[in-house]
């Protein structure tokens, strides 16, 4: 896949992200009305699924970082990464992105925004320590192919409406079991679908993210070795990050997936866990790296 093919593929993945979420918080509303007698909440509930989805689209990079306790830095305070971030996103052909630092000691690193010229790439104190300058290009070259790519606007996007859709489906589950409305009327099979549906789904929805996030991860890794020339670079920052066994003090499983190389370190991986790993295998990662 090219990367202009993979810039349309993600656009529409946005568009059938805000698509879902729309349909589901409209459905929840029309479910709450259904067994509470009271259209308010489906009007509400209309009102809702388009504010977040405006707040996604436009404010998600700002929750992001929130989120990571990172600050901005300019030229001056880090003129080596400065440089590395600056001649990477001239050899992609765009703006230079905001740079922002998370004082952590895990080496780990991730870019968030809506689009080029929006975008942050974000590291981490360890990352800078740890990495020599090789390696270090290989990981900016990795996030600038996100920004380029757009996917970064979809990893963004996800961290909101995949929260907002766990949030809203626990307040239908407990307000259906607090409700003293009189549901003896109402169509039980529906009733049994509606909680079925509310259960599963912030695991549909964070099966979809992780799934997105996989397959984002492997082209990222191609498309920045072609960036740098140089796979091994990236192949070697790779390995060294996935064995560093330092945890991280803010981090969050909405988060989680926009990072480089996962933040939870896994002592095994079995097939099940495989299916809810943020990342593919750092050994699928490198071996695709260097097979080229």
């Amino acid at each position: 896949m090219t990367l202009y093919n993979q810039v349309s593929s993600n656009n529409r993945k946005a568009f059938f992200l805000i698509f879902f979420f729309l349909i589901f918080v409209i459905f929840i509303g029309w479910a709450f009305s259904y067994f509470l007698n009271d259209v308010l909440f489906l009007y509400i509930a209309v009102g809702f699924s388009f504010l977040m989805s405006f707040i996604s689209y436009f404010n998600s990079d700002q929750i992001v970082l929130s989120m990571s306790n990172a600050y901005e830095i300019k030229k001056n305070d880090h003129p080596e990464l400065y440089r590395i971030v600056e001649n990477l996103a001239i050899t992609a052909g765009m703006p230079i992105p905001r740079i922002y630092i998370l004082e952590e000691t895990q080496p780990n690193a991730f870019a968030t925004g809506r689009d080029e010229k929006h975008a942050v790439v974000a590291v981490t104190r360890g990352l800078l320590e740890k990495l020599d300058k090789r390696e270090l290009e290989g990981v900016i070259a990795h996030e600038i192919a996100h920004i380029k790519g757009k996917d970064i606007l979809i990893g963004s996007m996800v961290v909101v409406l995949v929260g907002v859709v766990t949030m809203i489906s626990d307040i239908f589950l407990r307000s259906l079991y607090l409700s003293d409305s009189d549901n003896d009327n109402k169509n039980p099979l529906f009733l049994i679908l509606a909680v079925v549906g509310m259960i599963l789904a912030p695991f549909a929805a964070t099966l979809i993210q992780l799934a997105i996030s996989r397959k984002q991860e492997f082209k990222a890794d191609a498309n920045g070795a072609l960036l740098t020339r140089d796979p091994e670079g990236l192949a070697s920052a790779l390995i060294k990050i996935s064995s560093d066994r330092t945890s991280l003090s803010k981090i969050n499983n909405a988060t989680a997936h926009l990072y480089i190389s996962s933040p939870f370190k896994e002592e095994k991986v079995s097939w099940v866990s495989k299916l809810y790993m943020t990342h593919p295998p750092v050994s699928e990662r490198v071996e695709a790296l260097r097979r080229g």
